[in-house]
């Protein structure tokens, strides 16, 4: 769903009448009470032993942080993150650090979660700033350059998610969209996976696609649509499953993480997929710390920030395993895996790269973006590469060779954080 400031204002006003009626809609952990002042103690260098880490939060009392991931619940094959991310921040405090985990958003819907973390009824959280292209102009440009990759299922996953987090590392304008609102990012710019099609009937061409209403997550996704003559309709995922089910829309952009969590493929299950590329469109989340983080010892805080080597491994992780229950659930509908039709794939491809030339035009995008895009992607091919990191298969039969939770991507995720997230670090 995209989201205007008018709906945001809506959000806010359904917020403050809440309030008024005395009606309570939440409340986060200790950490706007919990330090004399901002940001006090010592810390600790990264990548200190144990023992250090332990000697630098003594004398510290423990907190306990409302923390708000994107899955619906510890179940979920998209939990992955905020289990890797939670045990992780557990671990290196001793259990000084602890949190409360609100599954399913239900403290906050996605037009309300940065308020929620300005307000501080929720510490960290999972939020989808590619809603909202007014006010996180940069997230929308950069979610249009996210087809400058292979689309293998497992490979192509691990390059993209790594140059575009450190693409948002790296733009000051991007970084700003959060920290002007006082948030502090965690994770900017993270993905949930290649984009694909899903629809109730068969068909990939370009007549198939003639008239068809397409639900839509993003700006680029309208302009995609239009280009093969379907029809945009903007919609949250929540609400795209009863959309497909009643023949609201025909079809979806979907990802992994929600393909894979929803059962979504059981109403639209004729996935249709690129044949060489990537869909743009996937670099679309954020994991952000709210207005109290910087109240907090500066050692928990290095420790919140670290923690991110391991969130990041559990997003790819949630992403795979999502894919794999996509493919099976496609399967178990009786439904099919099919490569785009050469002609619906070439327009396609000419309208992303369109795009891209006018947001370039427009003064957004660095002349050379094209060729930044070009050189991130030949870093961290490489780096997947040497980390040894393989596909053993196809898209169509990745529940034949990959298994939930079966691939360690610390090694990527720590060569990411060193080289993008580092100097970030709470100091």
């Amino acid at each position: 769903m995209i989201v205007t400031p008018r709906i945001r204002r809506i959000a806010r006003t359904a917020i403050g009448l809440a309030a008024v009626a005395g009606v309570v809609v939440g409340c986060a952990g200790s950490v706007g009470g919990n330090t004399a002042s901002e940001g006090s103690g010592e810390g600790f260098e990264y990548g200190a032993p144990q023992d250090e880490v332990a000697e630098a939060i003594a004398d510290l009392e423990p907190v306990t942080l409302t923390f708000q991931p994107g899955a619906s619940s510890q179940a979920s094959p998209t939990a992955a993150n905020a289990l890797a991310f939670t045990k992780a921040v557990e671990k290196r405090s001793g259990g000084k650090i602890s949190f409360n985990i609100a599954w399913g958003q239900s403290i906050a819907g996605y037009p309300e979660v940065e308020d929620a973390l300005a307000d501080g009824r929720i510490d960290i959280a999972y939020t989808a700033p590619i809603y909202f292209p007014d006010e996180h102009p940069m997230v929308d440009a950069y979610s249009k350059l996210t087809h400058y990759s292979e689309s293998s299922p497992l490979v192509g996953e691990a390059v993209s998610a790594a140059m575009m987090s450190e693409l948002g590392w790296n733009s000051e304008e991007l970084l700003a969209e959060y920290t002007d609102k006082g948030l502090v990012p965690l994770s900017p710019l993270m993905s949930a996976g290649d984009y694909y099609t899903a629809c109730s009937e068969p068909g990939t061409s370009l007549a198939d696609w003639d008239g068809r209403q397409m639900r839509i997550a993003s700006s680029a996704h309208a302009a995609i649509a239009e280009s093969i003559g379907s029809t945009g309709v903007s919609m949250e995922y929540g609400e795209t499953f009863e959309a497909l089910e009643r023949g609201t829309v025909d079809c979806t952009f979907v990802q992994p993480q929600v393909a894979g969590s929803t059962g979504i493929m059981e109403a639209a299950p004729y996935l249709g997929h690129f044949n060489g590329s990537r869909m743009t469109g996937s670099a679309t989340g954020a994991h952000l710390a709210g207005s109290g983080f910087e109240a907090l010892p500066l050692a928990y805080q290095q420790i919140i920030f670290d923690a991110q080597i391991d969130q990041f491994h559990g997003n790819l992780v949630s992403t795979m395993d999502a894919a794999r229950q996509m493919v099976v659930d496609t399967n178990s509908a009786g439904g099919s895996i099919d490569g785009f039709d050469p002609a619906a794939e070439e327009r396609i491809q000419q309208t992303e790269e369109g795009l891209v030339d006018d947001l370039i035009d427009e003064g957004r995008l660095d002349d050379d973006i094209k060729d930044q895009m070009a050189e991130l992607a030949d870093k961290w091919t490489g780096i997947v590469d040497e980390l040894g990191y393989k596909d053993g298969g196809s898209l169509e039969d990745l529940d034949q060779w990959y298994q939930p939770g079966s691939v360690d991507f610390r090694p990527l995720s720590k060569r990411l954080f060193e080289d993008a997230a580092l100097p970030h670090r709470p100091e």
